[in-house]
């Protein structure tokens, strides 16, 4: 099972192999919570919205019609489920104080690297996270969500195009405006762009 890829392991799970759909949540969970927890900021809700996403998959994989499409629906599903917790929620947000000191988010928040760095430095790179997601929230919906999955997910503009059923161009739009926003707000911080990790 091990050598199987992405495309076959969704066939075999689409003829009810549990073990390939586990294969499946294995390689993905983490990534899709990634991408919840940048775009809400909540552990627990970033948890509870990856859970539902492959609560989902299991139930409705069968009405996927071509496997080369996993990756669109899975963010698909992610966005939908993000989106709906943004609704409901309806409040001012605030940033979760201790999220990065538990050990689950240890293991999960890739962007915290946690080999061949003293604490301090481990510190100060917690913190810079911590205020760039806070920057996410700040953001337009559609700008925050292209910016994530290009920036941190890597996905390509047209992949992007292919999970929010948008042109390219539009996407590319929204990327654009998105970095130009978030540069204005950390202008506004007085942080400098060499502490982060991309461009700005």
């Amino acid at each position: 099972m091990n050598t199987l890829s992405i495309e076959e392991l969704v066939e075999h799970a689409k003829k009810g192999d549990n073990t390939a759909f586990n294969k499946l949540v294995k390689l993905w969970y983490t990534r899709i919570y990634n991408y919840s927890f940048k775009f809400l900021g909540e552990h627990d809700t970033a948890m509870e919205v990856t859970q539902k996403t492959f609560i989902s998959l299991h139930q409705h994989l069968e009405k996927l019609k071509e496997a080369r499409f996993f990756k669109a629906w899975v963010y698909q599903i992610a966005t939908n489920y993000c989106k709906e917790e943004v609704r409901k929620q309806k409040r001012k947000w605030v940033l979760p104080f201790v999220s990065f000191k538990k050990q689950v988010d240890d293991e999960i928040f890739t962007d915290v690297k946690t080999s061949e760095k003293g604490p301090e430095h481990l510190i100060e790179e917690a913190e810079i996270n911590k205020l760039i997601i806070k920057a996410l929230k700040k953001l337009p919906e559609e700008q925050r969500t292209v910016v994530i999955m290009k920036e941190y997910e890597c996905l390509k503009f047209k992949e992007i195009a292919e999970i929010l059923q948008l042109s390219e161009n539009t996407v590319k739009s929204r990327m654009y405006y998105g970095l130009k926003h978030l540069k204005e707000i950390f202008d506004k911080w007085n942080i400098k762009k060499e502490n982060f990790y991309y461009e700005l």
